[in-house]
């Protein structure tokens, strides 16, 4: 197995931080691995769970401060400069805003189960104000859903890290190859309104 299991509950809970504030760091590994170890008597399931989901609480209040912080407000500059390669205009930033006075817990809820969508989200949540419980309840019930799949697929699978790379892997790399796919498209057929 891999070192980082022997810091325990920890360990488990200092990856999922990481992987929320640093979105390289994949929580399919993290938490898929561990379901493997707890198949093998080395970690208890809902532990594993509840150490997860308080680990990506933790990471996502990083990003969601400093988005918080700042405030759309302050983003007009930003993007009317780049707003190309964001393919947004100031309209669209006022559209979200209300998007996410109306919608914005469920689709915190929803990006939980995105790969790079589960960190991202927490900039926009912060930057639109949502409010500080909100943001933590969505948060928590996406986390608390997604930890358990990877767990149990983990604990399912039960034997080796290879098994459960060759099922994940291959999706998670084709989603990240599709919203790539969707960007490219969107910045090359992206125009500004009159």
């Amino acid at each position: 197995m891999i070192d980082w299991l022997a810091w325990g509950y920890f360990g488990i809970f200092l990856l999922m931080v990481l992987e929320n504030v640093i979105p390289p760091v994949p929580s399919e590994v993290i938490m898929g691995v561990a379901g493997i170890a707890a198949a093998q008597g080395r970690f208890d399931f809902v532990a594993l769970v509840a150490v997860g989901t308080f680990g990506c609480i933790i990471g996502n209040l990083f990003w969601f401060e400093i988005g918080r912080r700042y405030g759309h407000e302050r983003l007009r500059p930003f993007v009317e400069r780049w707003g190309r390669w964001l393919t947004l205009e100031w309209h669209d930033i006022e559209r979200m805003h209300q998007f996410f006075q109306r919608w914005g817990g469920i689709t915190v809820f929803i990006f939980r189960f995105m790969p790079i969508g589960r960190t991202v989200i927490s900039i926009p949540a912060g930057l639109m104000r949502m409010p500080f419980w909100t943001f933590v309840l969505y948060t928590t019930g996406g986390s608390i859903v997604w930890n358990a799949i990877l767990v149990g697929v983990g604990y399912w699978l039960g034997t080796s890290f290879d098994t459960i790379d060759h099922w994940i892997a291959p999706i998670v790399t084709g989603i990240v190859v599709l919203l790539a796919i969707a960007y490219l498209w969107r910045v090359l057929t992206w125009k500004r309104r009159a």
